[in-house]
């Protein structure tokens, strides 16, 4: 399974909401505190890229030498249509700093340095140090799991459903629907005939790291479910 120190890394770096909450910001609208661009540094350092004009980089600016503490909220959604869509949260905690001469004119690359990291995702909840986040990286299949994902709903729906004859005693499922892709497998959010859900894991043969190799792992798990 993948690590809390890789999880909270994949989130960071994935398209799923955030939003920076700092002192100062605290009457700003939930759009003024979520950056427009997330990255993460040689270091494990996160930096944020801002409007110049926006309040968490006024505050960042006004705190000039002194550390002024933020933390980084983030939020994942499922991208499909699921009961409980949300698979998780973070917290990134630390001091912010402005760093300038990266940005482009009008924008501010804001830096986090982290201090402590939570995660509470499907596989349960973990602090993270900033030791570790530093030395992990995201999943490989971040940047397309929200479009795989969406089309395994809508064109292999019959043969994600079929995934529900391996699951033994629980077989009698009315509906299952792909809830999250990573390189080592596939869950799914199943419904099953009492309108009960539950989620079921399906571990690929090995770890894939990239989209050829996921290819080959669901077309094996796929026959494995026709078996």
């Amino acid at each position: 399974m993948p690590s809390a120190a890789e999880r909270t890394r994949t989130l960071v770096q994935s398209t799923c909401s955030a939003v920076l909450v700092v002192p100062g910001a605290e009457g700003a609208g939930e759009h003024e505190l979520m950056p427009e661009v997330r990255t993460v540094g040689t270091d494990g350092e996160v930096y944020l890229l801002f409007p110049a004009d926006a309040p968490a980089v006024r505050a960042a600016t006004h705190a000039q030498d002194d550390e002024l503490p933020a933390v980084l909220e983030l939020t994942d959604v499922a991208p499909v249509a699921v009961c409980h869509r949300i698979r998780g949260r973070a917290r990134v905690s630390g001091w912010l700093t402005c760093a300038p001469g990266i940005a482009g004119p009008g924008r501010m690359m804001l830096r986090l340095e982290v201090g402590e990291v939570y995660v509470d995702d499907l596989w349960g909840d973990a602090a993270v140090s900033a030791e570790e986040f530093a030395a992990a990286g995201p999943d490989p299949l971040t940047a397309y799991e929200t479009e795989l994902l969406q089309h395994l709903a809508a064109v292999h729906d019959d043969q994600v459903r079929g995934l529900s004859g391996l699951l033994g005693d629980r077989a009698d499922v009315r509906r299952v629907v792909p809830l999250a892709l990573d390189r080592f497998g596939l869950r799914v959010r199943c419904l099953d005939a009492a309108g009960r859900s539950f989620d079921a894991r399906f571990d690929f043969p090995k770890p894939v790291v990239d989209v050829h190799g996921l290819r080959r792992a669901m077309h094996t798990l796929f026959e494995a479910a026709q078996g």
